[in-house]
């Protein structure tokens, strides 16, 4: 349940509260809500606190008033001490939060996926899930929600389907490691709210897979990946940020929620707004064959050949409204950030 007293944010909204960074207390931030409401900064332990959305939850977070807390592989550094090689938590410092979201696991589409690439995907989501769930289930006084990062690789080739989060798992080595990913959490399930938050690919310039497709646009070689006829399912970061804290404010959700647009379309329209947002052509198409080659087949089929059409179903029927809810508008509020 979310920490009794907190306003959530869509109240927040409404009492029009300014999204600045002077807003760095509690304090502060309370000043901007009538008397008759009552703000109570909830503090949230972050795994992956320094990758491209950690770093941006954390900000967001602390802009409204709440104390991001990271988890730290590094002891002498300030925050929660973590070790997945060591398999150790400080949960005496876990004990003061009141809610976890973990974001932590090594990047899918940075390398080849080699063997031992594929063990550090795997064991990276899946050790230490299941370290921060077993510690929770352990705790006297657990925190009141437990968000864990999952992905859309969770349904493997949809075709033309539409995917909910009722949908069936899929096939392949991504599906089968969010499976386990999100199993691992189940330690916690009976001690506190658990949310699997089942992430598109993510559209921001800093990282990630809009920020390898902008250089070969710029230079006027983008277009589209192999028939283009697959849909793309994606999200655009401040709507991914926007929606951990909601998930933590809104005590109904639970389980399985796609993080996704409402707006899934076929490659080739993205490549086509893509390129129409920076006044690029998008006709120069990249074959099968040659991202296998430089991929690898399964890589290469798995992250940009197979077919998602993804509904956030859960979110939308909780009432969550989308900031970029159009490619156009994701693409745009996007390459604006840059």
């Amino acid at each position: 349940m979310m920490p009794s007293g907190v306003v959530s944010y869509d109240a927040m909204k409404r009492h029009e509260a300014p999204w600045s960074a002077d807003c760095q207390s509690a304090n502060t931030f309370a000043n901007f809500f009538p008397k008759s409401v009552e703000f109570r900064a909830m503090r949230i332990a972050v795994s992956g606190a320094t990758g491209l959305v950690g770093s941006a939850f954390c900000e967001f977070v602390a802009q409204r008033g709440h104390e991001p807390v990271p988890l730290v592989r590094n002891p002498d550094k300030e925050g929660i001490y973590w070790s997945i090689e060591k398999e150790a938590l400080d949960v005496e410092a876990l004990a003061d939060v009141d809610a976890v979201v973990h974001l932590a696991g090594t990047n899918i589409g940075k390398k080849r996926w080699t063997e031992a690439r594929k063990r550090m995907i795997r064991e990276s989501r899946i050790v230490g899930t299941g370290l921060i769930a077993k510690s929770i289930a352990a705790m006297k006084d657990p925190p009141s929600v437990f968000v864990c990062a999952s992905a859309i690789g969770y349904y493997g080739d949809g075709g033309e389907e539409w995917l909910d989060e009722d949908s069936e798992p899929g096939e392949g080595f991504m599906a089968e490691v969010c499976r386990q990913w999100e199993a691992a959490c189940d330690p916690a399930r009976p001690v506190c709210r658990v949310v699997n938050t089942r992430f598109a690919p993510i559209l921001s310039t800093e990282g990630g897979a809009l920020a390898r497709m902008i250089t070969p646009f710029k230079l006027c070689l983008g277009g589209r990946l192999g028939s283009g006829e697959q849909f793309f399912s994606w999200v655009d970061l401040q709507d991914v940020i926007r929606a951990i804290l909601f998930i933590i404010e809104n005590d109904d959700i639970e389980g399985p929620v796609n993080v996704v647009s409402p707006d899934p379309v076929r490659n080739k329209k993205f490549a086509d707004v893509l390129g129409d947002v920076m006044n690029r052509p998008s006709a120069v198409p990249v074959p099968e064959w040659a991202l296998k080659v430089r991929l690898g087949s399964e890589m290469a089929e798995e992250l940009l050949l197979f077919s998602q059409r993804v509904r956030p179903a859960r979110l939308l029927d909780a009432g969550f409204e989308f900031e970029s809810p159009t490619v156009e508008e994701g693409l745009k509020n996007a390459i604006s950030r840059e």
